[in-house]
């Protein structure tokens, strides 16, 4: 990866499913936890010490997935993810919380009571006073036994029931707050890929028009000097158009048709020129190469060289270079003569240059590297696009 840009090539599959499985396991895993968490009462033996205890506080479960999922399939939805109702949003937990904090304490209440109850029947008929029930903590019975300790307790119960409840809330929140962000990124990612795709479709269809419109200007200026040249011209047009009109709607195309629509142009536009303009091109491909790349990647590159670097008088010279290199990686290098038009010619497609960098942000972020301007002395213009096909800079 260099400094033009960033890889958004994403993992393929369907993320939205994955990520709907993996938000299922995480519910089936924390009420599973909350579920079995009466299993820890049991004895060194590993048998439990009272399976109706342990059924009795089953159910204390069903205020925990009340609030949490009051909270994941409406408060959140209604009132937290419409900020001018977050205050609703506290308030209906908070009394909530507060209501089922006390239907727990109540319900304890009560059976604490039930115990004390069995117990004395206990004592009564002489088995001890431990009655039925798990036996209760040294640390409670000290301070039940303290000057208003069962008061005292209720508050201790009161409280951490209150804030399990509030913290059940807070993973409600977490979890529907990762999973709208999910979502949200996966649709931001969805309409920047149909963006980029009608820009692309966009700066294809500005290119084909305008690549027409210098081809048949040529065509023009033959027809005028030398009929049989024109002719041939036309002949080479039909091979041009044959490519724009069909393979040019596909993604990508072959590397060694896209070489070969650049012959068919440069040797169109090679008919104009004259003997002292010094063209020279170059194509090294890799033996049965089968990289293929976006179709009319190069053609902006190759107008630019004949528009600027043919003078009207004296010699002019004009060099193409496309190598494809072992890795994947291809370069087209230019050279020409500088020779600046004037903004009334027409010889030149007229994409500029800031739609090609645009094009190759959009089809290759990450993966090219192009260098471009006068040379030092003024005298030429050079440019060399290095792309790596394969996914890899190699730079």
């Amino acid at each position: 990866m260099n400094e033009h840009g960033l890889d958004l090539n994403p993992a393929a599959g369907s993320a939205g499913e994955r990520h709907r499985r993996a938000y299922v396991l995480i519910h089936a895993i924390v009420w599973s936890m909350f579920i079995l968490f009466p299993f820890l009462l049991i004895d060194r033996t590993g048998d439990v010490r009272d399976w109706a205890e342990f059924l009795r506080r089953l159910w204390i479960v069903i205020p925990f997935m009340l609030v949490f999922y009051a909270n994941y399939a409406w408060l959140i939805p209604a009132c937290l993810f419409r900020r001018q109702k977050a205050g609703r949003f506290i308030l209906a937990n908070l009394l909530l919380i507060a209501l089922l904090s006390g239907t727990i304490l109540a319900h304890n209440e009560w059976r604490h009571r039930q115990r004390m109850e069995e117990r004395a029947e206990a004592i009564r008929q002489g088995d001890g006073g431990e009655g039925k029930g798990l036996p209760v903590p040294q640390e409670f019975r000290r301070i039940e036994e303290s000057p208003h300790g069962h008061l005292r307790l209720m508050a201790m119960f009161l409280m951490r029931d209150f804030l399990s409840l509030a913290f059940t809330a807070g993973l409600a929140v977490a979890l529907k707050t990762t999973r709208r962000w999910r979502e949200a990124e996966a649709s931001r990612r969805e309409l920047e890929q149909s963006r980029t795709e009608a820009e692309l479709r966009q700066l294809k269809s500005q290119l084909n028009p305008h690549f027409l419109l210098n081809t048949l200007n040529n065509i023009y200026a033959l027809i005028a000097f030398d009929t049989g040249k024109a002719q041939e011209a036309v002949h080479g047009l039909s091979k041009l158009l044959r490519y724009v009109l069909y393979d040019n709607q596909a993604d990508t195309v072959p590397l060694a048709r896209e070489v070969d629509f650049v012959r068919h142009y440069i040797d169109l536009m090679r008919i104009r020129l004259r003997p002292d303009v010094a063209l020279r091109t170059s194509f090294r491909l890799l033996p049965g190469s089968t990289a293929a790349i976006a179709p009319l990647l190069f053609i902006s590159l190759i107008e630019n060289a004949f528009k600027h670097g043919v003078a009207a008088t004296g010699s002019s010279f004009i060099h193409i270079d496309i190598e494809e290199r072992p890795g994947g990686t291809v370069v087209c290098h230019t050279a020409n003569s500088l020779h600046p038009k004037g903004k009334d010619d027409r010889s030149g497609s007229g994409i500029g240059l800031e739609q090609v960098a645009r094009r190759l942000e959009l089809l290759y972020p990450g993966r090219y590297l192009w260098q471009h301007g006068p040379t030092p002395d003024g005298q030429a213009y050079e440019s060399t696009l290095t792309i790596a096909l394969g996914g890899s800079s190699g730079q």
